[in-house]
């Protein structure tokens, strides 16, 4: 699994690539050019749309009858796989004519997944944008909107809930102008869904400036909550994501203290981009500072996303990804922390890292 997500997966054909499970995904916020796979149980998200995932060893044969395929290496088979299911609600649009893929998507097997907010003061500068970011890629390709309100994010999670059966709920967001950073947006959101279903929701934004947020938003109904690190080194950050850097490292762990006093021990999460620059000693470093807060370091291999500045950035090698998550399951269990404690949210799905194999 570490090596499929580092290396990525070739797509045989065209018609692999149209009948291999749900549609994968290109361009947007977070994990983007991935399809959602079945391996020995665990679902994973593997890149298939990245210049290194056209060169990859691994090789996917097209889908039999009952929706198993074929993985190949050098040529050679070596597993089978399955998909998640197209979901049902994707047929569907909201009551203001809008296709519920365009509101939220599948992600992993049960994860209903939006980007609230499709724009960010972060991104609208070419100065400012972090790199490794495509979230205005689906906007422009048509393929979302540019703010979703809480009345269709109320309609698509009550469907995605009573027709595919999902269990949890993922909203980031767009960081928008204001100190609240996206948690108000966040927050109505949430109050919305939770009116119209019972679901578990993991809500996303940059740090507010203001600790209080955080009680408002779990008040609103957001279960968990996601403040993502991404890059560490500040060197590295005031580079890769110039904008995002503003915030320092310092705002995020004392934002990290204050919210796990709200939502609790390991409800509070964080997404490390490795592969970046940062050393494995520093991610190491830095997760057992986070994990002493009671925050879980989920810690991904980088996926190079078309079209954006790092689009022929190298992924992450699978050895090394191995050696930062073979000893960083030890130190979550340690900590008496579990990807499968968590409410909702992306440490739960565990889809875009192998982190969660190495905590048994």
């Amino acid at each position: 699994m570490t090596e499929l997500q580092s290396y990525g997966l070739r797509l045989a054909d065209a018609a692999t690539a149209q009948h291999a499970g749900v549609a994968s995904r290109r361009g947007g916020a977070g994990p983007s050019d991935h399809k959602a796979v079945t391996v020995d149980g665990h679902v994973i998200m593997v890149p298939v749309h990245t210049g290194s995932a056209h060169v990859s060893p691994y090789e996917l044969q097209a889908p039999d009858a009952a929706g198993r395929s074929t993985v190949l290496k050098n040529r050679i088979a070596i597993a089978q796989i399955e998909f998640p299911r197209a979901p049902r609600f994707y047929k569907l649009q909201t009551f203001d004519g809008v296709p519920y893929p365009h509101i939220a998507t599948l992600h992993g097997a049960d994860v209903l997944a939006t980007t609230v907010l499709q724009t960010c003061i972060r991104y609208e500068s070419r100065r400012k944008a972090c790199k490794f970011c495509a979230i205005g890629q689906s906007l422009a390709a048509g393929r979302t909107i540019a703010h979703k309100t809480p009345e269709q994010l109320a309609e698509v999670a009550r469907a995605a809930v009573l027709l595919d059966g999902v269990k949890h709920m993922v909203m980031t967001t767009g960081t928008p102008p204001g100190s609240d950073r996206g948690a108000q947006v966040l927050a109505d959101s949430a109050f919305a869904i939770k009116a119209a279903v019972s679901l578990p929701i993991q809500g996303q934004c940059e740090p507010p400036d203001d600790d209080a947020w955080f009680a408002r938003m779990r008040a609103a109904g957001i279960d968990t909550l996601g403040m993502h690190l991404e890059v560490i080194g500040a060197d590295l950050r005031e580079r890769i994501m110039p904008g995002k850097a503003t915030v320092p490292v310092s705002r995020y762990l004392s934002a990290f203290e204050a919210a796990v006093q709200v939502f609790g021990r390991g409800q509070v999460s964080t997404y490390v981009l490795a592969g970046l620059g940062d050393s494995r000693q520093t991610i190491l470093e830095t997760s057992a500072t986070l994990l002493a807060l009671g925050v879980y370091p989920f810690v991904v291999p980088f996926v190079p996303i078309a079209g954006t500045p790092l689009e022929d950035h190298p992924a992450p090698d699978a050895a090394w990804m191995q050696s930062i998550l073979q000893p960083l399951g030890q130190m979550v269990k340690a900590a008496g922390l579990s990807s499968a404690d968590i409410k909702a949210g992306c440490g739960k799905c565990g889809a875009c890292s192998s982190l969660s194999v190495y905590e048994d």
